[in-house]
Parts: C-alpha cells; structure tokens; sequence
C-alpha cells in the first residue's frame, strides 16, 4: 500500500476531484462514514452517549458528518467547536448547517471557562471522535487546543481520530506539543507518514484506511514513491537442492574482543534458511566463535597487532568473494585504521552484491566516492549514529525527519539504504523508500543488526531479487523479534534470542502467510 505526505495527499484529493468527478462533498461525507462505520463495530451506536470534538477546517467537516450519522442511527451526540462557527467554510460550513438542522447541540469553546463544561460531558461519554486537526499542522499546539487535547487524554475514553490523530503532524509523526493518543484511528485516501512514523504510528492506536471512493488509479499513482513494506511470498525450497542451491554467502567480520557481531551475522544466514555460510576472521577468534557456530565454515586471515584484519590479506579475500553470491563486510571490524584502509580498498573491488555495516560504514564514511562509483549493487544498513557519519547530519536531525535523510541518502550514494529503527525504512536508489511494521523495542540491543546483515543475505540465497531480499529481510527480522517478544517479552531480549527464533519465524511466513499478511499490512475499511 503507499503511503502519502501531507502534500501529495493534497495531490490526490485535487485529482479526485478534477479528474474524476468526487466532489468534496462526497469525499468528506465517505470520510465521515468511515469513522461511524468503525464506531458501529468498536463501541456500537444505539442509547451510547458521544462527545465529537471539532475544529473549524475540513477535519472539522469530517467529524460533523460522524456525529450526524450517530445521531441518526440512534445514539446520543453533543458537538463541541473549538473556535467560532462562523470560521467554518466550503463543505464543513455545509455539514454545519446540517447538524444544526437535525437538532444536535453544537457548542463552541472559545475559551478555558468552558473546559469545564466540556470535561462534564466528557465524563458520560462513551467514546469521544477527535476532528480537531487534520494532517497539516505545522505549528505546536497552545493555548484552548492544548488544554482540549490535555482534557481528552486525562480521561482515557475510547478516542476514535478522524484522519489522524490531533497534535500529531501528517509528515514526521512528532509529537506538535501535545497530541490525542487514540484508540482507534481511520486515515483516508491512503496513509500519511506520520501515521506509521514514531511515535505518531503508536498514538493512532489501531489504524485503518479507507480510500473514500479514490480509484485504484489515484491509490496507485506512480508518482508515489513511498508504500508499506507488504510481505511477498517466499520461492519454495528445492526438494532436490544442496547447500549451494541457498546461497553462499561471506562474511568479512571480526576482531578481538569482537566475537558476537560475525557470529550473529554468519549464523543469522543459516537460521533464516541460507545454504552455506562462510566467515572470514582473524585467525585468533576463530576457536572461539567456532565453539558456538560449528555449522559456519571458516576462513582464517592474518591479523594486525590489535586482532584485527590485516591489509595483507586483501587479495585473498578478494578471491574468496568469486566463489561466493552475497558479501556482507563490517560487523565487528574494530576501527583500526588498518583494517579501515582494507575496507576501502575492497569494496570498489568487489564484483557481487555488498552489504556493509557497523565499521565497516565507519570505513566508507571517509570516502564516500567509492561507494558511489561501484558497478555492482550496495546495501547499507546504518543505525542513526551510522547514518549521521555517512551523511553528515546530527543524529537529531536525522531522527527530526527520517523519510528526508534517506530520500537524500539514496540518492546521493545512488545504493539502497536500511535505516534501522521504529519503523526500519528501506530506500532505493530509484527513490522508492518502504516504512516496515515488524519488530519492537526488545529489538533494541546489542547484535540485532547483525542478525539483520544475516537474514538479507539469506533472503537473497534463497532466490528473491535482490531489491526485495532486503525489505523482506527487513520482516523477516522484524517477525522472529515479534515472536520472541510473545514469548519471552521485550525486557531481556538479546540478538541470541531473535537469532533462535529466525526459524519459527521462516516457518510462520512459509505455513501462515496469510497471517503474516494480515499481521504487517494495514486494514482496509
């Protein structure tokens, strides 16, 4: 499914419009009926009590066609405005009239004096419909607004968001001051960004999307270069195939004292379903992780004096790159410069699919030429504080505006980009970038990514594109995290428990797809 900035969701209701004849009016009412049809299933309708909270703009519009079909339909509905109603235009002004017409009681907060008697009803409600905000704010939240939002989080009603939740911006998912934190949320057209961005993804509550009449040629639209990271099937495994058939991967990883980030990622590989595994390390680190890994094939290399590769060992590696399909370089390196130089030498040198990570993006920080220069495909799979070094934003900066960074990033380096985190994206060179919904934050410690590393490489092994090797591998990760998490929690988690749960997860997506689907994608009303 795409996904939509506050600009192109503006597009496509443009285009809705002119091109293909739904009215605003249409629009606004489809949106209105949405959100009732939501209440009708969550809360039920008939003799319960709703407290519909507008402001003056089209947002407002949405929530007055709500509280007209409430009413309708049997339930009890006072409408609180906050702001004049003579502010109200267009199509809002419309449904104005209509409510007023029906009978429901609108009353306007255009001051703090009348908090009070908002908080009364607020009490009796069973379920509240936030219209305050549409999806383009831009400016913090004061004032009568901020003490509305303050009133209706205090009480922790079901709270259904009309779009998106008020306070939360359309385009980052920050947090404008203060914001309605949502039972349900119903996003129209398509999803905004800062409906599946942190933390305005946590403050929607349960999401779901209706296309309120748009054709499949708007939600579509080839224009749109940001969607969901949708689960694809996986090619089966050949009955008859060896271990070379899955792939055969390399691992250039290690240093002393570094022992868990080339085990994690050369077993990762293995664990997600990959053939055959081989790990290039120092000679002296060898024994200990083969006590743990003993299915990994290992490839001894001479080191420098702090146990990290040696330089010299470059033509070798090199020729071990040729008989292998995938080559994943950095985890645990160190940040010896020796090491550093060797890094920068290989990879304009080596001619298969590259994943660097961890040091190894240390490494190319410091010429960021080769990496743009490199004939074959290159994946960097950064954290934040990676990203900052690659791009040379703050990693404030880079957290203010994710989509940003790596919309710039993809396109300056002209590689695909995993910037991990809540929610992973992953960008292409050709502009496209996927928001991921696996994963949570027991996910947040020490080794995962080079789980992750392990699990693309063996996505790729088993036979999908290379493109989709890696937003798969993303899920897929994301999903083994998912299920330790059911299991044994969030607190605790270490990349050894989301390595042991990589097969149930392969295994889920295998047998239950379908529930895998379900899980990551968004509902459609």
């Amino acid at each position: 499914m795409k996904i939509c900035s506050v600009e192109e969701i503006r597009l496509l209701d443009r285009l809705a419009v002119e091109k293909y004849g739904l009215s605003e009016e249409v629009l606004m009412e489809n949106a209105g009926h949405a959100v009732y049809s939501l209440i009708v299933k969550f809360t039920g309708v008939k003799d319960k009590f709703f407290v519909v909270v507008c402001g003056t703009g089209n947002n407002g519009g949405d929530g007055l066609v709500v509280a007209r079909k409430l009413y309708s339909n049997g339930g009890k509905v006072i409408v609180f405005v906050i702001g004049s109603l003579e502010k109200f235009k267009g199509v809002a002004k419309k449904n104005l009239v209509r409510v007023l017409k029906a009978g429901i009681k609108v009353i306007e907060i255009t001051d703090e004096k009348m908090i009070k008697h908002f908080e009364e009803n607020l009490v009796e409600a069973d379920a509240v419909i936030d219209a305050i905000f549409g999806t383009g704010l831009s400016r913090e939240v004061k004032g009568i607004h901020r003490k509305v939002i303050e009133t209706i989080n205090k009480y922790g009603k079901t709270v259904y968001s009309v779009d998106i939740p008020s306070g939360i911006s359309g385009d980052s998912g920050k947090v404008m001051g203060v914001a309605v934190k949502a039972t349900y949320t119903v996003t129209f057209g398509l999803p905004k960004l800062g409906n599946l961005l942190y933390p305005g993804y946590e403050y929607c509550g349960q999401l779901y999307v209706s296309h309120i009449s748009y054709p499949p040629s708007i939600s579509n639209a080839h224009f749109l270069k940001k969607e969901i990271n949708i689960p694809v099937p996986l090619p089966p495994r050949k009955k008859t195939g060896h271990k070379g058939t899955f792939g055969k991967a390399l691992f250039i990883a290690g240093a002393f004292g570094y022992f868990g980030a080339p085990y994690f990622s050369a077993m990762a590989f293995l664990k997600a379903g990959g053939g055959y595994s081989r790990l290039a390390a120092p000679r002296s680190i060898i024994p200990y992780i083969a006590s743990k890994g003993s299915e990994i094939v290992f490839l001894p290399l001479e080191e420098t004096e702090i146990g990290s590769i040696s330089l010299v060992n470059k033509e070798k590696l090199l020729e071990y790159t040729e008989n292998s399909d995938f080559v994943v370089m950095g985890p645990g390196l160190s940040l010896n410069e020796e090491t550093q130089e060797l890094v920068r030498q290989l990879v304009p040198e080596i001619k298969k699919p590259l994943l660097i990570d961890g040091d190894g993006l240390t490494a190319i920080s410091k010429n960021l030429d080769i990496v743009r220069e490199r004939k074959y495909p290159t994946i960097l799979t950064p954290h934040p504080g990676e990203m900052a070094r690659l791009t040379g934003k703050t990693v404030r900066e880079i957290e203010e505006n994710r989509v940003k960074t790596v919309e710039e990033a993809i396109k300056e380096l002209k590689a695909i980009i995993v910037l991990k985190g809540a929610h992973t994206l992953i960008g292409y060179p050709d502009g496209r970038i996927y928001v991921n919904l696996s994963g949570n934050p027991g996910m947040a410690t020490a080794g995962s990514g080079d789980v992750l590393t392990g699990t693309i490489a063996a996505m790729y092994g088993l036979g999908l594109d290379l493109e989709t090797s890696v937003r798969i591998g993303v899920l897929i990760h994301g999903l083994a995290g998912d299920l330790a998490a059911e299991d044994v929690g969030e607190d605790g988690m270490t990349a050894q428990t989301i390595l042991e749960y990589l097969p149930s997860a392969m295994k889920l997506y295998r047998k239950n797809f379908e529930k895998v689907l379900e899980k990551y994608s968004l509902k459609v009303i």
